[in-house]
């Protein structure tokens, strides 16, 4: 991982956005008084990464990401790891609490080729967000935090006292820095191995008892019984054919049987029917009924005609009733006319009232009228009256009043009014009642007038008892012609039934003769070819059927005897089949195979066939058995042999002294490789090794002819030297791919020939790794001799930084 721009803003100390250029940097040192901010930017560098930083105690705090008076802060950075550029943003704020928390983060993979400026627009594809991004930070570079931590960011003062540490100390600092506790993971995951592994075998030994019987003898037996079992089913075939033609002999047999039971059945079946007997009295009675009821519906026809002819010769009934109709027509108008003359009459003297009535209320009228008039004049006379004055011309004939005239009060008005308006209604009442009198008279002699030319103009009546007698006539003749209409209808219909009886008997009798033609056919199909049935005679059913009843029971005691015959036959074939099966069924069953007693030949075969398959089926399980069990008697010993493997490890892994040896082999390693940096960075003077009894670390001195001495002897420059060479040669056991490396070491506490020293050490080291060395300072000695510097200073607004003294 190699960083190549820093931005903070609001970060730490930084109260204003900040942005650190590392791209044309390989040694660089971060330079300033104490406090002023240095070690803050190595902070943002690891909190861009993994979100928390060394100083800051807990793994994942991130409460002092920001001062107590900022609300919201961002750690941006730029950096290339195995051949990619990557930016990584880390925003944080501070909730109305006071809590700090991480508001976003992502980790992105950029472009580059865009210009280190535009690097965080230049996106190539999106690799983490939010909680996921420190574990993306450890894949990119290769590096967990706890590593980093220590290959990256050099913990300040570890160096000395690593080199000056007593054995058992020196030994718990490698397994801190080296995270040693890894073997006892390793162990742990031994011990879990082991329990597995014993666990599987169990199992497996759980799966071999199950097939105990997977013997090399039980296969010897199945393939010695399958061998048996194919030579019986070659052999059998013969005894097969020996069943399959006893089989057939039971099958004629039973034919033969099943024949001559037939022909007895059909013979006990045979019946007379019951009406046979009597079906030829039968015949003739209907016959004698027929001609019978035939000549009565002739004679009853002919009294029908009679009948039909003397009604005709009456004439139609329609004449008589209409000249009685018209008759009653005319009495009707007669009737009618006279009530109409006498209503018109009536209508008449009302209308007369009615005018007298409307005469005098009209006369009423009048007179109510001119009253009124008399008083309103009156009315207006008296008010007039008071008006004039004498002297004063008069309104009505303009001449002066002499004196005031005199008059009585007027009667009321409203009395007048009244009387005047009782007047008019009786008037109207008797003008409504003489208009509607007026048109009931009219109406009623316009009725009259009407019915007496309807009268007039009817024909002469005739005589009523002449055509009601006539009438009688017609009606009498039409009852005599329907009664003999019913008795040819009721005589038709007797010898309709007298007919179809005649045909019920004579469909009868046929029925019986088909019965017994078809009872001979059956028995001719049936019988013996040796004694048939009679031949029919038609002319006599009842002899027939006789005849036939008499050769049935002759051929019944035959059929009887026959029947015992073939019965006798049919046990015989099968007790030869029993025998022939039972000598068969032992040879199977000394081979095992057991059949149902009434298998039939195919039958057996299959089961011999089966009993085969079985067997053969039976011999392929027990050799994937056998090869099964051989698979678990090795996977056995596999999981037996994994289970003292693990059980060994695990017991070596628990033991102090495997820690003792792998710190001790570790602690050669980097002896080994920091001596080889020690010899450069001394030109040769000095080397590293272990002392053989106590363990410590010793100087080999070439200026002293290689005399070994302890590391306590060196001055400080020399001290720093040889502890630089194992941070160094730590870092690099613990990350090959390392990039960068920052040293926070309080270089303040050197003197100067010391100091000379350190920076001629740092010198060449950065000439000669292909690394980014970055060393925090406060010391302006150290400083001036580092090609680049950035200069960190803190006031009132924060901390600032500035790069100078590029050289």
């Amino acid at each position: 991982m190699r960083p190549l721009l820093l931005h903070l803003d609001h970060f730490g100390s930084f109260r204003e956005p900040v942005t650190v250029d590392f791209s044309d940097t390989e040694y660089f040192a971060l330079v300033g008084p104490t406090g002023a901010g240095k070690s803050t930017i190595i902070d943002a560098i690891c909190f861009a990464l993994y979100g928390t930083v060394p100083r800051w105690g807990r793994e994942g705090a991130v409460a002092h990401a920001l001062a107590p008076s900022v609300t919201a802060g961002k750690v941006a950075m730029v950096f290339d790891s195995d051949g990619r550029r990557y930016g990584v943003v880390r925003a944080m704020v501070r909730d109305a609490k006071g809590a700090v928390r991480t508001k976003e983060a992502r980790l992105d993979e950029l472009d580059p080729a865009a210009p280190l400026q535009e690097a965080f627009e230049a996106v190539v594809r999106p690799l983490a967000e939010g909680e996921n991004v420190t574990a993306e930070a450890q894949q990119v570079t290769g590096l967990e935090y706890r590593f980093f931590t220590q290959c990256v960011v050099l913990p300040q003062g570890r160096f000395a006292e690593f080199l000056h540490a007593a054995p058992r100390e020196r030994q718990d600092l490698l397994v801190q820095l080296l995270d040693a506790d890894v073997y006892e993971r390793i162990r742990q995951r031994a011990a879990r191995d082991e329990e597995t592994a014993r666990q599987d075998a169990s199992f497996a030994r759980d799966q071999l008892a199950k097939l105990s019987g997977a013997t090399a003898e039980a296969e010897r037996e199945l393939t010695e019984r399958l061998a048996a079992l194919r030579r019986l089913a070659g052999t059998m075939g013969a005894d097969l054919d020996l069943l399959r033609a006893r089989e057939s002999d039971i099958r004629l047999a039973e034919q033969e049987r099943a024949a001559v039971a037939e022909r007895q059945t059909v013979l006990a079946e045979l019946r007379m029917p019951a009406a046979v007997p009597t079906l030829a009295s039968a015949r003739r009675a209907a016959a004698e009924s027929v001609e019978t009821l035939a000549a009565d519906v002739a004679r009853l026809e002919a009294d029908e005609h009679e009948a039909y002819e003397a009604l005709t010769a009456l004439g139609d009934r329609g004449a008589p009733r209409a000249a009685l109709a018209a008759l009653d027509a005319r009495e009707r108008l007669e009737t009618e006319a006279a009530r109409a003359r006498a209503a018109a009459a009536s209508a008449a003297e009302a209308l007369d009232g009615a005018a007298g009535e409307q005469a005098a209320a009209e006369q009423a009228l009048a007179t109510a009228e001119e009253q009124r008039e008399r008083l309103r004049d009156a009315h207006a006379a008296a008010h007039l009256v008071n008006r004039l004055e004498v002297g004063l011309p008069c309104p009505v004939c303009r001449h002066p009043v002499a004196e005031l005239p005199r008059h009585e009060p007027p009667a009321d008005v409203r009395a007048a009014d009244r009387a005047l308006a009782g007047a008019r209604d009786r008037a109207q009442r008797a003008r409504a009642a003489c208009a509607k009198a007026e048109t009931s008279a009219s109406m009623h002699a316009t009725q009259a007038t009407r019915l007496e030319s309807e009268l007039a103009a009817l024909p002469a009546p005739g005589d009523r008892a002449e055509l009601e007698a006539r009438l009688a006539a017609i009606a009498k003749a039409d009852e005599l012609a329907a009664q003999a209409r019913d008795a040819v209808r009721a005589a038709r219909a007797a010898l309709e039934r007298a007919r179809s009886e005649a045909d019920k008997v004579a469909r009868q009798a046929e029925s019986a003769w088909r019965a017994l033609e078809a009872a001979r056919d059956r028995l001719l199909v049936a019988g013996a070819q040796d004694d048939p049935p009679p031949p029919l005679v038609r002319e006599d059913l009842h002899r027939a059927w006789t005849e036939l009843l008499a050769w049935r029971d002759r051929a019944a005691q035959a059929a009887r005897a026959a029947l015992a015959e073939r019965e006798e036959r049919l046990d015989q074939a099968r007790a030869r089949l029993a025998a022939d099966r039972g000598r068969l069924a032992e040879r199977l069953a000394e081979h095992g195979v057991h059949a149902p007693r009434d298998a039939s030949p195919d039958q057996l075969g299959a089961e011999v066939a089966a009993a085969v398959a079985r067997a053969d089926s039976a011999l392929d399980r027990l050799k994937e058995e056998r090869r099964r069990a051989a698979d678990l008697e090795n996977r056995i010993t596999m999981k037996e042999h994994e289970a003292k493997v693990a059980h060994e490890l695990a017991l070596r892994l628990r033991a102090n002294a495997f820690e003792r040896w792998l710190c001790a082999e570790a602690l050669a390693v980097l002896v080994a490789s920091a001596s080889d940096t020690l010899r450069e960075l001394s030109d040769g003077q000095y080397e590293l090794a272990l002392a053989d009894k106590t363990g410590d670390i010793e100087v080999i001195d070439y200026g002293e002819a290689g005399m070994r001495r302890s590391a306590r002897t060196l001055s400080g420059g020399e001290t720093f030297q040889a502890a630089l060479a194992l941070a160094l040669a730590l870092s690099g056991a613990v990350a090959r791919r390392l990039d960068s490396i920052f040293l926070d070491e309080g270089f303040g506490t050197l003197d100067p020939a010391t100091l000379d020293t350190v920076a001629t050490t740092l010198e060449r080291l950065a000439a000669g790794q292909e690394r980014m060395i970055g060393v925090v300072t406060h010391v302006p000695a150290l400083a001036e001799r580092v090609p680049v510097r950035f200069e960190v200073t803190r006031d009132g607004k924060g901390s600032h930084v500035r790069k100078a003294g590029i050289r």
